[in-house]
Order: structure tokens, then sequence, then C-alpha cells
């Protein structure tokens, strides 16, 4: 191993010390939201620290078998110790490596999953549709929850836009990489000459921020607006407008919600999600200056970044970023995207891998 990546390593064992000595102080069991994130803290530092640990133990161990080879009677013994005692430092220092990677406290989030049709006209929007049931069913497999914060509707079927709120263990952490522009080549319900079109739309996956780091909004920046729901609802849509529209003045971002039949409810939506965007589009700026010194494998998530096509005829999805390509389209479809966020997840670690290897160099 690196000699500069041991220093983490040994400084975590300093603060692991540190944990424990505080989480003792009846004080700190008192103050159960500060116990809680030292506590979580203290975990993942002392599995780290133990793999260390077992990491130099297994280094002792490799140095002994490899004087005992001088031995004759114990040669034998020794190579094999020398074999074992390598394939478990490989594996070991390729754990704590990956324990190296600054975690993003973004990643722990819910997330708001926006998708919004582009170029292609109706058949942008039916594909909106399809990229809206692909997700909501991911999330019905990994048990997460999905609400609806605001839809529209086009009228052959899918969505001009819709935007939901994805709750359970990991959610931005694991969706992240879906934003960006994602194509489709396929011969749209409405073709009568057989012709295979290409449309697109984006999708813009953005944490939700808690009370503690929701920006601020000045009333005098919103235009607040209410109009009368769309869509199914009976007698209700021709008697109430509950639907809200807020549009964020300086920014020119829009949030609307007209899902819910309570006025009040609908603000709240639309404020959460509007309050996403704003932080998105800070995340956003921030990113892309960081990109014009340094372009990342995985993109800035910008929307203009065309990073998937879905090619029906050939029942292929081609991720542009890490050249991935799957011959599986309908599997996706219906929900099973495992290997595609399991191979960006992965390109992504090797890619922050590579950074810290080359500033300890």
């Amino acid at each position: 191993m690196n000699p500069a990546l041991r220093d983490p390593f040994e400084r975590l064992a300093l603060r692991l010390a540190e944990l424990d000595a505080t989480l003792a102080d009846p004080a700190v069991a008192s103050d159960i939201k500060r116990w809680r994130a030292l506590s979580r803290e203290q975990a993942e530092a002392s599995s780290i620290v133990q793999r260390y640990r077992l990491y130099q133990q297994r280094e002792a161990d490799l140095a002994t078998a490899q004087e005992m080879q001088a031995d004759p009677e114990m040669a034998e013994m020794a190579q094999e110790e020398i074999a074992a005692a390598s394939a478990d430092l490989q594996r070991l220092q390729a754990e704590l490596q990956t324990a190296l990677i600054p975690k993003d406290p973004d990643d722990a989030r819910n997330a708001f999953l926006e998708i919004r049709a582009g170029t292609g006209g109706d058949e942008s929007a039916l594909f909106a549709g399809d990229l809206a049931r692909m997700y909501l069913r991911h999330c019905e497999r990994q048990g997460w929850r999905t609400e609806v914060m605001s839809q529209s509707d086009s009228e052959l079927g899918g969505y001009k836009e819709l935007v939901l709120r994805v709750e359970g263990e990991g959610v931005y952490g694991r969706l992240r990489f879906e934003s960006g522009g994602h194509r489709v080549q396929r011969v749209p319900a409405t073709e009568s000459q057989g012709r295979i079109h290409t449309s697109a739309c984006t999708v813009a996956v953005m944490p939700e921020p808690d009370e503690a780091e929701e920006i601020t909004l000045n009333p005098a920046d919103l235009r607040i607006d209410t109009f009368r729901a769309s869509g199914a609802g009976g007698q209700h849509v021709n008697k109430t407008d509950s639907a809200i529209r807020i549009t964020h003045l300086p920014t020119g971002l829009v949030a609307e919600c007209q899902d819910d039949r309570s006025q009040h409810r609908n603000k709240a939506k639309a404020l959460a999600v509007l309050q996403a965007r704003l932080r998105d589009k800070e995340h956003t700026e921030r990113a892309a200056k960081e990109a014009a010194t340094r372009k990342g494998l995985i993109g800035s998530g910008d929307r203009s970044d065309r990073i998937r096509t879905y090619n029906f005829p050939q029942g292929r999805l081609t991720d542009h970023r890490i050249n991935l390509t799957l011959y599986k389209l309908g599997q996706v479809m219906d929900g099973d995207l495992g290997d595609v966020l399991d191979a960006l997840q992965a390109a992504r670690a090797a890619e922050q891998l590579a950074q810290l290897e080359s500033g300890a160099r």
C-alpha cells in the first residue's frame, strides 16, 4: 500500500479513540440527536479501522512466512502462507481504498425525480411515460416509497412533465447518475410507415434538502398563482382553484402542484420542489465550474448531457458515459436497473480512487 494512503487510516484510529471516549460521557447520551450521529460515525470508523488492523496483521504474517522460506523443512508451509496472505492483502487493500472514497452527504437523502418530454412531440411524451413506469417499478423493487408531486399529462398518453418524490434508504446516491438526456429510437405508435424515429426526454434527480439546509426564500421573490386542476377529479375540478404554481422571479424557476385537493398541501409540495430545484441549480453551476478544470467520467448531471440511448428495434440500452451496452432493454424498462446503476457507481468509485492515488503520489 502506498505509504501516503496509510495516513488517513492512522488518523481515523485516533478519531475512533476520541469517539469511544466521547460516547462514554453521560452528557452526550442525554442528547439523542448528537449521540446517534456520533454512534453512526463510530460504527463506520470501527469497521474501517478493524479492516486496517487486519491488513497490518497480514502484512506481518507475510513477512514472517517469507523469512520461513529459508528453512527447507518449513518452505512448503511458508509458500502456502505467502499465497494466502498475498490474496488477503490484495482484497483488503481494495476494500480499504474504497473506504477512503469521500462520501457525499446527499447520497443518503430522499430525492425528487423529474421527467420532462423533450424533442419528438407526442412520442417524447409517451417515452416520458415509459421512463416513469421504469423508475416506479424500480422503486417498488427496492421497497422505496413514491409520491407524485406534480404531473402534466399529454393528450395521447404519457407526460409532458412528471415530478416524483422518492423516499427510502440511499435513494439519491443510487439514482443521482440518472440525470441527463435520455434518447429513444423506435417506431412510434403514431407512425404508419414503420419508420424508426428518435426522440428524447430529460431526467433530473435532485436531493431533498433537510430543514437545516433549505434555501431561505424571500416572499417578495415568489409569484404564487392558483388555477383549477386539470384531469380526473369529477365535480371538484370545476369548483376549486386548488392547483398552485410558484415562480421564483430571480431565476425564473417554476414549480407547480395540482395533485392534492387541498390548496395548502399543494403549495407545500410546490415549495418543496422549488427548494430542491434551486439547490440543484446551485449544485449544477458549482459542478460546471469544477468540470471546466476536470471533466468527470460520469458527467455533471446537466440536462444537456446525452447520457443514454434506448434502442427498441435492437433491444439495446447504451450508456454513453461509460460505454455500457446491454441487450436486455425489456427487463430494464420493467424496472430492472440494477446492472446499469451498479456499473455507474463502480465507474464513479474507480474515478475517485484514481484521483486519490494521484494525489497521494
